[in-house]
């Protein structure tokens, strides 16, 4: 039997692993899959048709799996979908998916997750990111792998922001924010490249100057988005070991659908 305190509810039909460990007074839906060595702490809800890998720590209060804020949602079954090994403190709120949004809230693994951050419907969190307290994603945002958001920060829907990117405290993004890039403030400002965390996951000097260098092309050479984007692709023959990050940075400017952060 999994590990789940008596004045815990948990719904016959949902699929708890036995190594599970449920706190007091927590409770947990019938649609709900909970994987191995995962532990939730009391007080919690959760719920709707939520699927929540190994190794997780849920802290109290926790609401996840909850409707949407959507008006236009009318009870259609879609689902919160939760990797492995990620940290979620208290008072966090992970919302399912919407009919219109393709119908899933998707966090990957390893994920930071601090306290009252809400993940609002249709979400798609990578792997790694660190969100800090108060963190406030609205609808459809995509955050990339290795993504950091300062507390008290809000992302506007539809939002996307690249892998390794840095939003500091208290910040409205209401654009899309290109890999690597160091944003903050309100209105949203480029500051630079995120430095300090590209040399914590072992960026070498080398790749770091060609990051530098699609910096300066996006924003420090009065060039159009396309023409950025162009000179940026050429940076891959100069420097075919920053290849792939030359690749990343392309292909989120293409995909782009709200402008970028200037």
């Amino acid at each position: 039997m999994a590990l789940i305190h008596p004045t815990a509810v948990v719904d016959p039909q949902a699929r708890i692993d036995a190594s599970v460990a449920i706190g007091p007074y927590t409770v947990i839906g019938p649609h709900v899959t909970i994987g191995a060595g995962t532990t939730v702490g009391p007080h919690a809800v959760i719920e709707g048709h939520t699927t929540i890998g190994r190794d997780n720590s849920i802290f109290q209060f926790a609401s996840i799996g909850a409707i949407p804020q959507d008006k236009k949602y009318d009870g259609e079954p879609c689902e919160l979908v939760i990797g492995d090994r990620n940290t979620i403190r208290e008072f966090t709120t992970f919302n399912i998916g919407s009919p219109g949004g393709g119908g899933v809230t998707r966090i990957g693994d390893d994920n930071w997750i601090m306290a009252y951050v809400h993940i609002a419907h249709d979400c798609q969190v990578g792997n790694r990111t660190t969100l800090a307290n108060n963190t406030t994603l609205g609808g459809h945002v995509e955050l990339g792998d290795w993504v950091t958001v300062g507390g008290l920060s809000g992302i506007h829907q539809f939002v996307k922001v690249g892998p390794h990117a840095m939003v500091g405290f208290a910040s409205a993004v209401s654009q899309d924010v290109p890999p690597f890039m160091l944003v903050d403030g309100n209105p949203l400002a480029v500051r630079g490249i995120n430095a300090t965390g590209l040399k914590r996951r072992d960026y070498d000097a080398p790749r770091i100057a060609v990051v530098k260098q699609m910096h300066r092309l996006l924003y420090r050479e009065g060039r159009t988005l396309e023409q950025a984007r162009t000179a940026i692709e050429g940076l891959a023959a100069q420097s075919p070991e920053s290849a792939k990050d030359v690749a990343l940075m392309s292909a989120f400017l293409t995909a782009a659908t709200r402008g970028i952060a200037r």
